[in-house]
Protein backbone atom coordinates (compact mmCIF):
# COMPACT_ATOMS: atom_id res chain seq x y z
CA UNK A 1 0.00 0.00 0.00
CA UNK A 2 0.96 3.62 -1.22
CA UNK A 3 1.80 5.88 1.35
CA UNK A 4 0.89 8.84 -0.69
CA UNK A 5 -2.94 8.47 -0.17
CA UNK A 6 -6.07 10.34 -2.47
CA UNK A 7 -6.35 12.35 0.91
CA UNK A 8 -3.04 13.85 0.92
CA UNK A 9 -3.58 14.45 -2.89
CA UNK A 10 -6.99 16.20 -2.49
CA UNK A 11 -5.83 18.26 0.10
CA UNK A 12 -3.22 19.54 -1.94
CA UNK A 13 -5.72 20.47 -4.77
CA UNK A 14 -7.75 22.16 -2.01
CA UNK A 15 -4.81 24.65 -1.01
CA UNK A 16 -3.07 25.10 -4.75
CA UNK A 17 -5.78 24.29 -7.36
CA UNK A 18 -7.58 21.33 -9.40
CA UNK A 19 -4.43 19.89 -11.63
CA UNK A 20 -4.97 18.53 -14.67
CA UNK A 21 -4.77 14.63 -14.64
CA UNK A 22 -3.30 12.70 -17.39
CA UNK A 23 -2.37 9.09 -18.19
CA UNK A 24 0.93 7.88 -19.52
CA UNK A 25 2.83 4.62 -20.34
CA UNK A 26 6.24 4.12 -21.82
CA UNK A 27 8.32 1.09 -22.50
CA UNK A 28 11.78 1.15 -21.09
CA UNK A 29 14.52 -1.00 -20.84
CA UNK A 30 15.75 -3.42 -18.36
CA UNK A 31 18.10 -1.45 -16.40
CA UNK A 32 15.46 1.70 -16.08
CA UNK A 33 13.00 -0.90 -14.56
CA UNK A 34 16.10 -1.93 -11.98
CA UNK A 35 16.55 1.77 -11.73
CA UNK A 36 13.07 2.78 -11.14
CA UNK A 37 12.16 -0.40 -8.69
CA UNK A 38 15.12 0.61 -6.61
CA UNK A 39 13.45 3.78 -6.13
CA UNK A 40 10.55 2.38 -4.66
CA UNK A 41 11.37 2.05 -0.79
CA UNK A 42 8.32 2.24 1.76
CA UNK A 43 6.25 1.37 -1.44
CA UNK A 44 6.69 4.59 -2.91
CA UNK A 45 4.89 4.96 -5.78
CA UNK A 46 5.11 8.93 -6.66
CA UNK A 47 7.61 12.42 -7.42
CA UNK A 48 7.00 15.54 -6.51
CA UNK A 49 8.07 17.61 -9.29
CA UNK A 50 8.57 21.02 -8.85
CA UNK A 51 9.35 23.60 -11.60
CA UNK A 52 11.03 26.98 -9.13
CA UNK A 53 10.63 30.04 -10.64
CA UNK A 54 12.77 32.97 -9.24
CA UNK A 55 10.00 35.67 -10.02
CA UNK A 56 6.50 36.24 -11.15
CA UNK A 57 7.31 35.95 -14.93
CA UNK A 58 7.30 32.06 -14.98
CA UNK A 59 10.88 32.59 -17.66
CA UNK A 60 13.44 30.38 -16.02
CA UNK A 61 13.57 27.27 -13.46
CA UNK A 62 16.09 26.22 -11.32
CA UNK A 63 16.96 22.48 -13.37
CA UNK A 64 18.92 19.55 -11.67
CA UNK A 65 21.41 17.25 -13.64
CA UNK A 66 22.15 14.01 -11.66
CA UNK A 67 25.34 12.30 -12.32
CA UNK A 68 24.52 9.78 -15.10
CA UNK A 69 22.48 12.00 -17.26
CA UNK A 70 24.58 13.21 -20.39
CA UNK A 71 26.11 16.21 -21.03
CA UNK A 72 23.12 18.96 -21.63
CA UNK A 73 20.24 16.75 -20.36
CA UNK A 74 18.40 18.42 -17.31
CA UNK A 75 14.99 18.26 -15.42
CA UNK A 76 12.92 19.97 -13.22
CA UNK A 77 13.95 18.36 -9.64
CA UNK A 78 11.89 16.06 -7.80
CA UNK A 79 11.53 13.80 -4.97
CA UNK A 80 9.21 11.75 -2.54
CA UNK A 81 7.35 13.13 0.20
CA UNK A 82 8.85 10.71 3.60
CA UNK A 83 6.30 8.08 5.18
CA UNK A 84 4.03 10.22 7.24
CA UNK A 85 5.66 13.46 6.08
CA UNK A 86 2.98 15.78 4.58
CA UNK A 87 3.28 16.83 0.76
CA UNK A 88 3.92 20.21 1.01
CA UNK A 89 6.71 19.40 3.63
CA UNK A 90 8.13 17.06 1.07
CA UNK A 91 8.18 19.23 -1.59
CA UNK A 92 9.69 22.50 0.28
CA UNK A 93 12.12 19.58 1.97
CA UNK A 94 12.99 17.84 -1.55
CA UNK A 95 13.50 21.82 -2.97
CA UNK A 96 16.59 22.42 -0.81
CA UNK A 97 18.08 19.54 -0.57
CA UNK A 98 17.90 18.99 -5.03
CA UNK A 99 18.44 23.09 -5.57
CA UNK A 100 19.73 24.81 -2.25
CA UNK A 101 16.52 27.19 -2.21
CA UNK A 102 14.14 27.73 0.04
CA UNK A 103 10.56 27.68 -1.50
CA UNK A 104 6.53 28.19 -1.38
CA UNK A 105 4.60 26.70 -3.70
CA UNK A 106 2.16 28.57 -6.47
CA UNK A 107 -0.20 26.06 -7.90
CA UNK A 108 -0.78 22.16 -8.49
CA UNK A 109 -0.28 22.11 -12.28
CA UNK A 110 -0.21 17.85 -13.32
CA UNK A 111 -1.16 14.87 -11.75
CA UNK A 112 0.10 12.04 -14.02
CA UNK A 113 -0.55 8.43 -13.70
CA UNK A 114 2.12 6.92 -15.74
CA UNK A 115 2.59 2.97 -16.41
CA UNK A 116 6.15 1.76 -16.91
CA UNK A 117 6.38 -1.53 -18.69
CA UNK A 118 9.49 -3.79 -19.57
CA UNK A 119 8.07 -6.91 -21.08
CA UNK A 120 5.87 -8.73 -18.59
CA UNK A 121 6.93 -6.49 -15.64
CA UNK A 122 4.96 -3.05 -15.03
CA UNK A 123 5.22 -0.75 -12.42
CA UNK A 124 2.88 2.54 -11.52
CA UNK A 125 3.61 5.94 -10.51
CA UNK A 126 2.47 9.06 -10.65
CA UNK A 127 3.75 12.44 -10.67
CA UNK A 128 2.70 15.69 -8.98
CA UNK A 129 3.83 18.60 -10.49
CA UNK A 130 3.84 21.88 -8.84
CA UNK A 131 5.07 25.07 -9.87
CA UNK A 132 6.44 27.14 -6.83
CA UNK A 133 8.61 30.28 -6.39
CA UNK A 134 12.12 30.85 -4.46
CA UNK A 135 12.96 34.35 -3.51
CA UNK A 136 16.89 32.65 -3.20
CA UNK A 137 19.20 33.23 -6.68
CA UNK A 138 21.59 30.90 -5.71
CA UNK A 139 21.36 27.55 -6.67
CA UNK A 140 23.64 25.30 -4.80
CA UNK A 141 22.49 21.67 -4.26
CA UNK A 142 23.05 19.93 -0.94
CA UNK A 143 22.64 16.36 -1.95
CA UNK A 144 25.57 15.80 -3.55
CA UNK A 145 25.13 12.16 -3.77
CA UNK A 146 21.97 12.41 -6.20
CA UNK A 147 22.55 15.83 -8.19
CA UNK A 148 25.52 16.58 -10.20
CA UNK A 149 24.96 20.27 -10.61
CA UNK A 150 22.18 23.19 -10.97
CA UNK A 151 21.33 25.85 -13.07
CA UNK A 152 18.64 27.87 -14.02
CA UNK A 153 16.88 26.82 -17.71
CA UNK A 154 14.29 28.90 -19.53
CA UNK A 155 11.42 27.28 -20.28
CA UNK A 156 13.00 27.92 -24.15
CA UNK A 157 16.12 25.83 -23.36
CA UNK A 158 14.06 22.82 -22.15
CA UNK A 159 11.87 22.76 -25.05
CA UNK A 160 14.80 23.25 -27.61
CA UNK A 161 18.15 21.65 -26.85
CA UNK A 162 17.32 20.02 -23.37
CA UNK A 163 14.58 17.97 -25.02
CA UNK A 164 16.83 17.03 -27.83
CA UNK A 165 19.00 15.78 -25.40
CA UNK A 166 16.83 14.05 -23.32
CA UNK A 167 14.61 11.71 -26.33
CA UNK A 168 17.81 11.22 -28.01
CA UNK A 169 19.10 8.65 -24.92
CA UNK A 170 16.50 6.55 -26.44
CA UNK A 171 15.48 6.13 -22.81
CA UNK A 172 11.89 5.55 -21.66
CA UNK A 173 12.10 7.66 -18.38
CA UNK A 174 13.97 10.75 -20.14
CA UNK A 175 10.83 10.28 -22.88
CA UNK A 176 8.77 10.21 -19.63
CA UNK A 177 9.97 13.25 -18.50
CA UNK A 178 9.90 15.03 -21.81
CA UNK A 179 6.23 14.00 -21.47
CA UNK A 180 5.87 15.67 -18.30
CA UNK A 181 8.04 18.85 -18.94
CA UNK A 182 5.94 19.28 -21.90
CA UNK A 183 2.62 19.13 -20.26
CA UNK A 184 4.17 21.27 -17.55
CA UNK A 185 5.01 23.82 -19.84
CA UNK A 186 1.51 24.26 -21.82
CA UNK A 187 0.23 24.83 -18.52
CA UNK A 188 2.88 27.24 -17.26
CA UNK A 189 1.95 28.86 -20.39
CA UNK A 190 -1.64 29.75 -18.98
CA UNK A 191 -0.45 31.14 -16.10
CA UNK A 192 2.00 33.40 -17.45
CA UNK A 193 -0.48 35.01 -19.60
Amino acid sequence: MAYVTDEMIMEMEKRYGQPRHLSLSFEIKPPEMVMLQGSKKHDRNHDVTLFIFRDYQYVEFAAIAKHMFPPGAWRAPSGAAEPGEDLEAGAIREAREETGLDVELDRFILHIHSRFTCGPEAENWRSLVFTAFTRGVNLGHLDEEEIRETKWVSLEELQGPVRRVLLDTGMGLFAYRVALHDAAVEEIEKLRR
